[in-house]
């Protein structure tokens, strides 16, 4: 099983579990969560990255991989996301660099899976089905 699809299904499937509780604090909070990165002043893109960057200095290897695969989502290329990862290694410093070569690693992956590199129809439609209506952390 590749990294991208064990990592899609547990999150799926822990956060129907999470979900399945019924707990209003938590629903409200992945509702809050999921909205901030719904398009507003900022577009998705732009939103994405910026979770990345964060993620990627507060060291969240679970909150990179899911913004690595939303800024795949979003069409990012190679130089707009290494140029994320730049900024987050700057702001973090070296502490951060595991979590940068992981995210590559991450990164790379996703473009194999999708077929030499580019962003095909069917690789990205899959990607998206599997993060829909999901809280993003």
């Amino acid at each position: 099983m590749s990294q991208v699809t064990e990592f899609n299904e547990y999150r799926q499937r822990m956060n129907a579990t999470i979900m399945a509780a019924d707990n209003k604090v938590i629903k409200r909070f992945f509702n809050l969560d999921t909205n901030t990165y719904a398009a507003g002043a900022l577009d998705v893109k732009t939103k994405e990255m910026l979770g990345l960057a964060c993620s990627m200095v507060l060291r969240c290897d679970d909150c990179i991989k899911y913004h690595v695969g939303k800024c795949f989502e979003e069409k990012l290329t190679d130089e707009e996301i290494y140029e994320v990862f730049a900024i987050s290694n700057i702001i973090g410093g070296s502490i951060v660099i595991p979590h940068f070569r992981r995210a590559v690693e991450y990164w790379e992956i996703l473009k194999s899976e999708a077929g030499s590199g580019a962003h095909d129809g069917a690789a990205l439609a899959a990607h998206k089905a599997e993060h829909d209506g999901q809280p993003h952390a």
